[in-house]
């Protein structure tokens, strides 16, 4: 349940930094694998969820949560690394 309170943190800041947006070799591999990705731009692929009108983003604690189209996309609030991605249970 995502919680009031962490909404209101401006998603606007995460959106601007998103050319500061990147992961590591260990988490590209991981992300690709848990959402079946055929693309080898991960990060770009990522950016553009986030960049739909139709996600849902909020902080809480040191990570960005993304939820859009199934998915959910965490990325550290400090250092814009996408940590991890995963398919959400229907």
């Amino acid at each position: 349940m995502i919680d009031k309170k962490e909404t209101n943190v401006d998603s606007s800041i995460l959106l601007s930094n998103l050319d500061k947006l990147h992961t590591t070799l260990m988490e590209f591999e991981r992300i690709k694998r848990n959402l079946n990705l055929n693309t080898d731009d991960v990060v770009s692929w990522c950016q553009n969820k986030l960049k739909d009108l139709n996600s849902t983003i909020y902080r809480k604690g040191k990570n960005w949560y993304i939820i859009i189209d199934n998915y959910k996309i965490t990325v550290n609030a400090y250092s814009y690394t996408i940590i991890t991605a995963h398919l959400l249970k229907k």
